[in-house]
């Protein structure tokens, strides 16, 4: 079998087992200007400089002439096919700034916790991560390149990291007892470092109501490593009463959909669907949403994390009501038992002078969300009048049947915007409800250039 066709069915039993792979983005290459301290690599004529007491593994692919070469203590060049050094004559390359010697950055410097420096193979336009799922999970294949030369900081996170598989320099680990020998090696010391232990042989996740990533109790060191430019601290957040998703390490303006479900879920097909009969639509466009299987108060749930990226345009939270209403018509098919909507508030005094100034898309957010309310409380009026749906006003006491509230609170004949206030629709089996929490008609918006989407590696 060739490599191609090796490939071809490594990715189909991937799909099979459901195992999902991170790709590892930073190199320690020569020709690569971001690990140079001038963000050019060296012209002809160049004095470079390596860290002295860093070891490192360096790839070469193209030929240079230089004028002097401080090499580290230990380390390794790989030299790829026609790549070569020489001694630079007299003259230099007009277009560099001779004088300093041109410093390789510190190799150390990139850590196995930092979201920043690792892609998804499998993500999808319009799809994101939340910052712990963004790091490999327990069920994932990690894959380094294999043609290029890296170094990772392992830890120092209070547990060993555990994935299904590491593939490094040619070689694929599925056991421990292999991993550790590369480890301990000259060729893995030079690529692998830190007080942190690497892990291998984690099942994939074959539940197709999907899998919890397993990142919770790193969170903390992934969010330092993440923030760490920003000098620990997070970005304020452009709207009142912002969400948090779990595994997100800052407060976002969006909205959240948490979905109870029962055996007959299946989480691959719910995330196509919100691609293809919501994202598509064109008032969803700027949205981006994450959808994962995340332990809430020792019981698992979905949570769907609705972020905008432009300015207080309410399409998220038109999309989560949008969420909660195929929840109630399609529940049942889809496998999904309850469905709650957490929103965060109106934009920032700053974000609402723009949206004046601008396009008056916050207006027609809220016009938006008033038309749908009007539309919710209309279909509800006609299933009380039929008698399968009760609704209580405010104050009323709450019925219950074998502990689950059947009231729902009209946004339309009650007050039109409340807060941390809950109402719940009931199915027509009783087996399904739906919770609303944190109605407004006034959406916020989130626009975030350091976690809208993966970043370029640098550190």
């Amino acid at each position: 079998m060739g490599a191609l066709g090796r490939v071809l069915l490594w990715l189909q039993l991937c799909a099979l087992t459901r195992a999902a792979y991170k790709l590892w983005v930073p190199n320690t290459s020569f020709d690569t200007a971001s690990n140079w301290n001038q963000n050019r690599t060296p012209c002809a004529g160049d004095a470079v400089q390596f860290p002295a007491d860093k070891m490192v593994s360096v790839l070469v692919r193209d030929s240079h002439a230089i004028s002097d070469m401080l090499l580290p203590l230990n380390g390794e060049f790989v030299l790829a096919s026609g790549a070569a050094f020489s001694a630079a004559g007299g003259d230099s390359d007009p277009a560099c700034n001779p004088g300093a010697p041109l410093l390789f950055r510190n190799p150390d410097r990139f850590s196995w916790l930092d979201p920043h420096l690792w892609s998804s193979g499998t993500q999808e336009s319009g799809i994101f991560f939340v910052d712990a799922e963004r790091v490999p999970c327990t069920y994932d294949d990690v894959l380094f390149p294999r043609n290029g030369s890296f170094r990772v900081a392992l830890g120092p996170g209070p547990n060993p990291v555990h994935v299904r598989s590491v593939s490094a320099v040619g070689q694929t680990f599925t056991r421990d007892e292999d991993l550790a020998a590369f480890l301990a090696s000259r060729e893995g010391r030079l690529r692998f470092h830190g007080s942190g232990a690497l892990r291998v042989g984690s099942q994939a996740c074959t539940d197709a109501t999907g899998c919890v990533c397993g990142n919770a109790e790193t969170l903390p060191w992934i969010c330092a490593s993440l923030l760490q430019p920003l000098g620990g601290r997070c970005p304020e957040a452009t709207c009142q009463d912002p969400v948090r998703p779990q595994g997100q390490c800052c407060d976002l303006c969006g909205a959240i959909v948490s979905l109870t479900h029962d055996p007959t879920f299946d989480l691959e097909r719910y995330r196509a669907r919100l691609l293809d009969l919501f994202l598509k639509q064109p008032q969803y466009q700027g949205l981006q949403v994450a959808v994962s299987k995340v332990l809430r108060d020792a019981h698992t749930e979905i949570q769907v994390v609705l972020l905008e990226t432009r300015p207080a345009t309410g399409a998220a939270g038109q999309l989560g009501h949008a969420l909660l209403q195929d929840a109630v018509a399609q529940g049942s098919v889809l496998g999904i038992v309850s469905a709650t909507l957490r929103q965060s508030g109106k934009p920032t005094a700053a974000n609402s002078a723009l949206d004046q100034n601008g396009s008056g898309a916050g207006l027609a957010g809220g016009v938006a969300a008033v038309v749908l309310l009007a539309l919710v409380g209309t279909v509800l009026l006609l299933l009380h009048r039929s008698g399968r749906l009760r609704w209580r006003r405010h104050g009323d006491a709450e019925p219950t049947s074998a502990g689950l509230p059947l009231g729902f609170r009209n946004p339309i004949f009650d007050v039109m915007v409340f807060k941390q206030q809950q109402a719940s629709v009931e199915f027509a089996d009783s087996t399904q409800k739906v919770d609303i929490l944190d109605i407004d008609t006034n959406f916020g918006c989130f626009v975030n250039p350091l976690f809208a989407g993966e970043a370029e590696a640098e550190a």
